[in-house]
């Protein structure tokens, strides 16, 4: 898969999406990037750590966050954009569902959109990803948690999503597939999710796996968000053995050696 100017190998590798947050509210890290120099040097100190790629998101999407305008969004994540692609030579993402700000960011130079509401949010995401033809990666995501059954639910929300793309005239290998760890989804559920993992390879697209720091970890360790990287780092390892191969994380570090040796391991 190409994403931007890097051609990302994932038969064989997995790669670190490191999370640049420029919002004052996020769950955990809000605030304190907000700025663009610190935004920058964040990005640079992810980069030496073994980032692939920076995820930029300018809206919270903890539970119970405030829904910020496109134009708030857009204020937020553009400039911070345009100095990356600027200062250093990396992908982009950018983390919207808002098809406004996404076409705002793919005109700034962005190599890749990170959709939470998997093509669902505003009707015209689908068609603005499929004009631009640059990787999107979609997540599984619902307004509400009425599963009948868990696993077969997301299968199926996660193929009409694939239908929306192919309707629109998105080619399959510009997608990547997320389980939506920690959306719309309650702590049995994530773990359910993260014990099962495997079906979204029913696609053949690349699976992409966001746990960081997030409440699955908080609730089953008993711990705050800023002692949830043990955890996260168990479920990278977990993911690569069960398929996925893009890693959204917090703490680009450990992660990155993590799956460094767990792929050294996989290789034998």
């Amino acid at each position: 898969m190409i994403i931007g100017k890097k051609n990302f190998d994932t038969a064989e590798h997995g790669y670190i999406m490191g999370i640049l947050n420029v919002t004052p509210d996020s769950f955990s890290d809000g605030g304190r990037y907000h700025h663009l120099d610190a935004a920058l040097k964040h990005a640079e100190e992810m980069i030496a750590d073994g980032a692939d790629i920076i995820d930029v998101g300018g809206e919270s999407t903890r539970p119970g966050y405030t829904l910020i305008s496109d134009e708030e969004e857009m204020e937020r994540v553009l400039p911070v954009i345009e100095a990356l692609k600027r200062e250093f030579d990396i992908p982009v993402s950018l983390d919207t569902y808002k098809s406004k700000v996404a076409k705002a960011g793919i005109d700034a130079g962005v190599d890749l959109i990170n959709d939470i509401w998997g093509l669902r949010w505003d009707g015209t995401m689908a068609e603005v990803l499929a004009e631009s033809q640059i990787p999107a990666c979609l997540m599984h995501n619902r307004k509400n948690t009425d599963y009948q059954d868990f696993l077969t639910d997301v299968v199926s929300d996660l193929q009409e999503t694939m239908d929306m793309a192919a309707k629109a005239g998105m080619k399959k290998e510009q997608i990547i597939l997320d389980p939506g760890i920690g959306f719309a989804k309650d702590l049995n559920q994530n773990l359910k999710m993260m014990n099962h993992l495997e079906i979204l390879l029913q696609w053949k697209v690349p699976v992409l796996l966001g746990t960081s720091r997030k409440s699955m970890i908080g609730l089953t360790l008993d711990l705050p968000a800023d002692q949830r990287v043990e955890g996260t780092v168990a479920t990278t390892v977990c993911g690569y053995m069960k398929g996925c191969r893009f890693f959204r994380v917090h703490d680009v570090k450990e992660n990155k050696r993590a799956l460094m040796m767990i792929e050294a391991v996989s290789r034998q």
